[in-house]
This record gives C-alpha cells, sequence and structure tokens, in this order.
C-alpha cells in the first residue's frame, strides 16, 4: 500500500460534521493515510478539527487557502496575500496550540479568470488581461522571487513544503518558459514535495493516459475527482471518478511507485470509497492504457507552442525568411 493522503475542502461546519464520525477516523487510521486540511478560515472550530486529528495521531497538512476576492489559490498576482494569509495562519496555530506535518502551496490561477471565462461579458477583458500579463516579464520573476521566499520562512518555522500543480507546468520546464507564469499566473518554486494534480476526471476520455504519462515526473500523484471540491460556477461540473476508474488510477500510480494525494476525502466518503480501500488489492496489475503516444504528442506540440511564445523574435524571423524567399522566388520567375 503506498503512502496515501487525502485532500478534504469544506467550510467548518461541513468538517466538524465530517470528523464528528468517528469511523473516518478509524478508517483514516487503518489505512496509515495523512489529510491535507483546507485552510478556509482560521476559526475555532477548524483548530478543534486538527486537535482532533492531532490527537488520533493522524498527520495533518495544512493547505493554505485564501479567500475567492483575492484568488483562492496562491499564483503569480496575489503573493503578498499569500504571505500575509501565512502569518496569520501561524498566529492562529500558535494561539491553538496545533500540529501540522507539513504546509501545501496550492499554485494555481485566479479562481475569478475561471469566472471571467465563463462570462460572455468578460470574456474579452480577461484576453486582454491575459496578453497584458504575457507581455510582463518582470512580475512572474517577482513573484516567482517571493514565494521562494514564502517557502523558506515557512522550512524557518519548522515545517516541510509541498506544492499543488496543475501538470502543464512540466511542459513550461521542458520549453524553458515563463509563458503561463506570466499569463495564467503559474510560480515554480523549489519545495520538498511537488504533486502533480492529475484529475483524471477532468481528462476523459484519456484520463488515464495522461496519469501515466506525468505520473513519473511528480514526487506524488493527485488522483481525483472523486467528488467535492470548490464551486467555479459550475465551469468544472464534471462527473465524479466511478470505483473502476478511480481504483484503476490508484494501480496506476502504485505500478509507478508513487505516493498518492486523493481528492478528496469527502467524495470518497459519500461514494463509499474508504471503507472499500481498507481491503483493496494494491497488488492487480495494470496494463500500460491507451492513448499514450497521443499523450506525448499532445505534450511535444505543448512545449513546442510554448518555447515559441517564450520567443516570439523566431517567429517573426520564420515569417521575414519565407516572405523574403517568396520574393525571391517571385522576382526569378519574372527574369
Amino acid at each position: 500500500q503506498p503512502n496515501l493522503i487525502f485532500f478534504t475542502e469544506l467550510d467548518s461546519e461541513r468538517l466538524t460534521a465530517l470528523f464528528s464520525d468517528s469511523a473516518v477516523i478509524k478508517t483514516l487510521k487503518s489505512l496509515n493515510a495523512g489529510v491535507s486540511l483546507g485552510i478556509l478560515d482560521l476559526s475555532d472550530e477548524r483548530a478543534r478539527v486538527v486537535r482532533k486529528l492531532n490527537k488520533a495521531r493522524i498527520p495533518v497538512i495544512a493547505w493554505l487557502l485564501l479567500p475567492k476576492a483575492e484568488g483562492y489559490w496562491f499564483n503569480t498576482g496575489n503573493y503578498p496575500q499569500a504571505i500575509a494569509r501565512y502569518d496569520a495562519f501561524l498566529e492562529w496555530t500558535q494561539a491553538h496550540k496545533l500540529d501540522w506535518s507539513g504546509i501545501g502551496l496550492d499554485i494555481e490561477p485566479d479562481i475569478n479568470d475561471f469566472t471571467r471565462f465563463k462570462d460572455e461579458k468578460q470574456v474579452g477583458q480577461l484576453a486582454t488581461t491575459l496578453f497584458r500579463r504575457y507581455r510582463d516579464r518582470q512580475r512572474a520573476e517577482k513573484a516567482r522571487l517571493a514565494y521562494q521566499a514564502l517557502v523558506e520562512q515557512i522550512h524557518a518555522d519548522g515545517y516541510p513544503v509541498e506544492s499543488y500543480h496543475m501538470p502543464f507546468i512540466e511542459e513550461e520546464r521542458r520549453a524553458q518558459s515563463t509563458v503561463l507564469g506570466r499569463t495564467a499566473g503559474l510560480v515554480d518554486v523549489a519545495v520538498d514535495r511537488e504533486v502533480l494534480m492529475l484529475y483524471s476526471s477532468f481528462l476523459r476520455p484519456n484520463g488515464d493516459a495522461v496519469l501515466w504519462s506525468y505520473a513519473p515526473e511528480s514526487d506524488s500523484v493527485g488522483v481525483g475527482n472523486t467528488g467535492g471540491g470548490v464551486d467555479v460556477n459550475n465551469l468544472l461540473d464534471i462527473a465524479p471518478l466511478t470505483w473502476e476508474e478511480f481504483s484503476r488510477d490508484l494501480r496506476i500510480c502504485v505500478t509507478l511507485q508513487k505516493p498518492i494525494h486523493i481528492f478528496c476525502l469527502e467524495g470518497c466518503i459519500a461514494q463509499g470509497f474508504l471503507d472499500r480501500l481498507v481491503n483493496f488489492d494494491w497488488d492487480e496489475p495494470i496494463a500500460t492504457p491507451d492513448g499514450t503516444n497521443k499523450v506525448r504528442a499532445l505534450r511535444t506540440a505543448m512545449a513546442t507552442g510554448l518555447w515559441l511564445l517564450e520567443r516570439p523574435w523566431v517567429i517573426l524571423l520564420s515569417l521575414a525568411t519565407l516572405i523574403g524567399l517568396g520574393f525571391l522566388f517571385n522576382r526569378n520567375q519574372k527574369k
């Protein structure tokens, strides 16, 4: 059985109700599993849940989040708020004497960008904003340095750090590009453990092939979605994983010898997955998924596109060369 970490992203009232069931804690202990707990607020109720998990000796990672108005996830546009959030979190932790096995930084685009993307009246405004970000190289670098300093501060406070990333960050690295950082807000920082969010429910029908392709490059694999998560105006209104899909993804991770972050705990409980994991056959073999060649080709195309967008002068030079060659060809034809 691999190391399992369950994400949970609930408000304090629902979180309290979830862990009021002693069977949930008992099952987590039997799986030797940990919890990455979304810090949606710094309330007394959330602190009581953490203390309950501490008492049961279940490892808890503090998954830091922001209010939706500030972007919710961490990105290049809200690093001052992210730093302030960590400072407030540290005071709350000390006041309630909470124990954490690590700190999680969720690095994704501003949640408000997704909202604007779905609103037809704001799509044009969003496109203009993205282009303006694309041209601003200093903004992304300033954010990267700020987040790296935050990681160093967290280390100094005695906590290991893990990051939660969209898998496309790997293509950004292959292309030696900062395009996604500048436009989408992704920040490439060095941490102790990087988790690629390879949620095959969002990537059907080739989700298993995407998982197979990216998992070797991840320190731990994000598997999901089993049902749950933040509401983004129904933009991600996609059916959760079935048991067959979920068990397939788990076995891919085991075959590739990777720890697993499961999104999410509440979804697993609602679908009865958590109890089924107690006697799960982790050794059942899994074949290489269909579609791996297609995914490899798409990844190459994406990396190529990012490489060119990072170096637009190459495109301009190529166009100028083609125009020049066409002019010479036409001129020779007239002679």
